[in-house]
């Protein structure tokens, strides 16, 4: 029974989940982002950790007090302090708000107020306190949430409030990488390598469904037209990525956009890499891929997904190879309609060619700084990667990132020219 229901509530299907499961789900997350958070606690020994917590500054990631007093900050600020959740959707971005229960929160954990480099430097309240601050916030998100109806507009917050804690949980493990802290993570899949799969050319229809969760990025569903196409059945591999570095794939400017040959030149030099980041050694001639993976260097099965690549090594690969990037349409159509035909995804994050931009007809949900601040910023990426919960790989989801960031779990695939 107990198998049945961990199941259940770590399931795509938690999207449309009524209050029940859901709040079983939303302990799930808590107990799983606390996990965590301890596993950086027996690291403060370590002379990477110091007593308050603090550690090595790591660009383009959080630090640990910041993303555990956020997931509590942001129930409360969505849930326990907003007087007008029941509208769903269609609250307003500024609603009537309570006072926080700890008065640093919105200093501290509120994004808006804060850049990600301040998140570095500014004071926290020590870890005792803020543990206590997502006590006491869940308490609340749960007794709340007995007392609505099972509708899309009446549970919309509760919705968000696990998608985004279950967004953090994944942030830890990408810090626990770049700290090099030995979490106890499985090996990564080796996956049999199959022929590319064609697709014909069909309508579809791109984004999530009118019910149930989902972020305002991934709305409105919106009819495309899309050709036929042909595109990789798994993730490209470590072996193949090893033939395109040992054909010189780094050193010549043909395979790179301007962008990133720029990239290439100013960044990956200063750090004196000719690999994905975290990699020790690659290349044909030593026979192997070396990658630190959780402070242990280890070899890399060749047959196991390419990760921790940036969007312009990933465009630079399939320059090289004569193909290209898929569309986000394309791996959203394969997501749905070619699993039974050996499309495997979900081992890592996968670059798509797009830009991320707001579908025709977006409309900002009530935290509109999610998608509208980073629109034309950064690519997208789909799937999910081995540290994303099972309920968020959602074949709709659009994850984003900048074209120069490696520090996630992502890789790509290829699609014929």
């Amino acid at each position: 029974m107990q198998t049945h229901m961990t199941s259940s509530i770590d399931s795509p299907a938690m999207r449309s989940a009524g209050h029940d499961v859901l709040s079983l789900a939303l302990m799930d997350a808590r107990n799983h982002t606390l996990h965590l958070m301890g596993q950086f606690e027996k690291t403060v020994p370590d002379l990477r950790f110091a007593d308050d917590m603090s550690v090595p500054r790591v660009p383009a990631a959080l630090p640990p007090l910041w993303l555990l007093g956020h997931v509590g900050w942001f129930q409360e600020w969505w849930i326990g302090r907003n007087t007008q959740r029941a509208l769903g959707s269609a609250c307003p971005a500024q609603p009537v708000r309570l006072a926080s229960i700890e008065p640093l929160a919105d200093a501290c954990f509120n994004p808006a107020l804060t850049t990600r480099s301040e998140r570095w430097v500014q004071s926290y309240p020590e870890l005792g306190t803020i543990k206590s601050y997502l006590l006491e916030t869940l308490e609340t998100t749960l007794e709340l949430l007995e007392k609505v109806e099972d509708s899309d507009e009446a549970l919309y917050f509760f919705r968000m409030a696990l998608s985004r804690e279950d967004q953090i949980g994944e942030q830890f493990i990408v810090m626990a990488q770049a700290l090099g802290l030995r979490l106890q993570i499985p090996a990564s899949p080796v996956l049999r390598l199959r022929e590319p799969l064609c697709m014909p050319a069909m309508r579809w229809q791109l984004g999530a469904p009118a019910s149930g969760f989902a972020w305002d990025n991934e709305r409105p569903a919106h009819s495309v037209q899309v050709p036929e196409f042909e595109i990789d059945a798994q993730p490209v591999s470590w072996a193949q990525f090893v033939e395109f570095i040992d054909d010189g794939g780094y050193d010549d400017v043909a395979h790179w956009s301007p962008r990133g040959w720029e990239w290439l030149q100013e960044t990956a030099n200063k750090e004196g890499r000719r690999g994905p980041r975290y990699v020790e050694q690659i290349g044909v001639a030593s026979g192997a891929v070396l990658q630190t993976r959780f402070g242990i260097t280890q070899r890399a099965a060749g047959a196991a997904s390419a990760m921790h690549v940036t969007w312009y090594e990933a465009q630079a690969y399939a320059q090289w190879a004569g193909r290209r990037l898929p569309t986000e349409v394309e791996w959203e159509i394969a997501a749905h309609k070619a699993q039974g035909m050996g499309f495997r995804w979900g081992d890592v994050w996968e670059w798509t060619s797009n830009t991320f931009r707001p579908y025709p007809g977006f409309v900002a949900g009530p935290w509109a700084n999610y998608s509208t601040k980073t629109f034309e910023h950064c690519k997208v990426l789909r799937g999910g990667s081995f540290a994303t919960r099972m309920r968020m790989k959602q074949p709709t989801f659009r994850g984003f990132a900048p074209a120069d960031i490696d520090l996630g779990f992502w890789g790509f695939r290829t699609c014929a020219v």
